[in-house]
């Protein structure tokens, strides 16, 4: 069979075996057929350890930083070890290559004062300022990913006990408490500013936009940078600013690790670990600050 026919095959295989998301799924196909097509002849089934390291060195020349040549690396590992299963070659020519060495950086957590300053910079008494306030309220109760909160529907929320169902990645459902607050957010914003921006138009969508479709995450993230600048907060905003600050200050407060690992979603412990180091440096810092020794 040829490249792209090897290709499908193998995005078909992962996916029926391992039900991986659409977008990790789009990251391989994008990973393979770049390494396909630089490969010229297409022939991956003959190639060895130097053929990859030098595609490796050729991604570095392109500009790829060493997260994702190490993205890169584990889909050609992912690839060669389904052609190994099948029978398609003896030897993985990635198997003695080593994932370039990643430092690991410490997600930005906003404060719990920065994080009141960006859920009051929203006009409230405009519609689109109302939805967005609603917005940022449900993503800083949930912790939700942005591309859950921008694809939420009427029947994943549970309006009488309080609760999101949610998909995650590799559609592992969780359910996750909303909060007092930002379900009273939630129920008047539907009953006011969602049905003026309808205008009698539907939408199985939580939250709108004012042609009555779905947002997009990008378009969410604009209006949180939008926000933030308005509210003089000096730090580069990811999109995943609000979901650390969820899980930073439950931390912060009490809660157990292994609580907000399943209100996360995250499949391993280990992933959520990453915030006890940002709650411990809070920590240092205030000591530093108000310790009359520190």
């Amino acid at each position: 069979m040829d490249a792209e026919q090897l290709i499908k095959q193998f995005l078909d295989a992962i996916w029926v075996e391992q039900g991986l998301s659409k977008n990790t799924l789009s990251a391989y196909a994008s990973d393979l057929y770049i390494y396909s097509g630089w490969l010229a002849g297409g022939k991956l089934l003959e190639v060895d350890k130097t053929h990859i390291l030098h595609f490796m060195a050729y991604r570095h020349n392109e500009g790829v930083g060493k997260r994702s040549l190490a993205r890169v690396l584990s889909s050609l590992r992912r690839f060669y070890g389904y052609c190994i299963r099948e029978s398609f070659i003896s030897v993985d020519p990635t198997a003695l290559i080593e994932i370039p060495r990643i430092v690991q950086t410490l997600p930005i957590a906003l404060s719990e004062y920065d994080v009141e300053l960006l859920l009051s910079a929203p006009e409230i008494s405009d519609l689109l300022g109302y939805r967005d306030k609603t917005m940022l309220e449900i993503l800083y109760a949930t912790g939700l990913r942005v591309s859950e909160l921008v694809n939420l529907k009427f029947e994943q929320v549970n309006f009488n006990q309080g609760w999101v169902r949610i998909a995650g990645k590799s559609d592992k459902e969780r359910l996750v408490p909303i909060g007092e607050e930002a379900m009273s957010w939630l129920e008047t914003y539907i009953d006011n500013a969602r049905k003026t921006l309808l205008n009698g138009r539907q939408s199985d969508y939580l939250f709108v936009t004012n042609r009555a479709t779905a947002m997009t995450r990008q378009a969410f993230w604009h209006i949180i940078k939008r926000y933030a600048k308005k509210s003089d907060i000096q730090k580069d905003l990811s999109p995943h600013t609000l979901r650390h600050a969820f899980a930073t200050h439950l931390l912060n407060h009490g809660a157990d690790l292994r609580v907000v690992q399943l209100l996360l979603g995250h499949s391993n412990l280990s992933t959520t670990q990453i915030y006890t180091h940002i709650a411990r440096e809070r920590l240092k810092e205030l000591h530093a600050k108000y310790h009359p020794r520190g």
